[in-house]
């Protein structure tokens, strides 16, 4: 079913760019995801967090999308992605929150995991540590060069 496309956790901070700057290296990565090269890994925990900031007052004042275009783009991550399970129990950040995050990258396969968090981008002992499961840290522009080099 998804011969051929990489498996890719990709963080709430690059989805949100995504939809706050139609033009910038984040939303060529929903374009990518819109047009099938890449498997997203989500969770529960991912979905309730892009809809959540997605709703702030200081992103909906940025961003024009209704309620029903949120739940829509979330349903669409859903439908097409690969679900983890995240439980709790992987501690690899000083951030619990990025923690579960970073647990449904380990747990969804991924094989990379891409984001704009420095404390995520430049932490050698996380990026490490994914590794060891497979998982290989990207930010946006190593992303989108390694989706480039797959098309070649």
């Amino acid at each position: 079913m998804h011969e051929g496309r990489p498996r890719v956790f990709v963080d709430t901070n690059v989805w949100v760019s995504a939809f706050v700057n139609p033009n910038g290296p984040p939303a060529h990565v929903l374009d990518a995801f819109l047009s099938g090269r890449f498997v997203p890994v989500i969770s529960e925990v991912l979905l309730d967090e892009i809809g959540g900031v997605l709703k702030r007052p200081r992103v909906r004042a940025r961003v024009q999308l209704a309620d029903q275009e949120v739940a829509e783009f979330l349903l669409l991550l859903k439908n097409r992605g690969v679900e983890a399970f995240p439980t709790g129990t992987m501690h690899l950040c000083r951030d619990p929150r990025d923690d579960v995050l970073l647990e449904t990258a380990v747990l969804g396969r991924a094989q990379f995991a891409v984001s704009r968090d420095d404390d995520i981008k430049r932490d050698l002992e996380i990026a490490a540590r994914l590794h060891e499961y497979g998982v290989e840290v990207l930010s946006v522009a190593q992303f989108l060069r390694v989706l480039a080099s797959l098309a070649d």
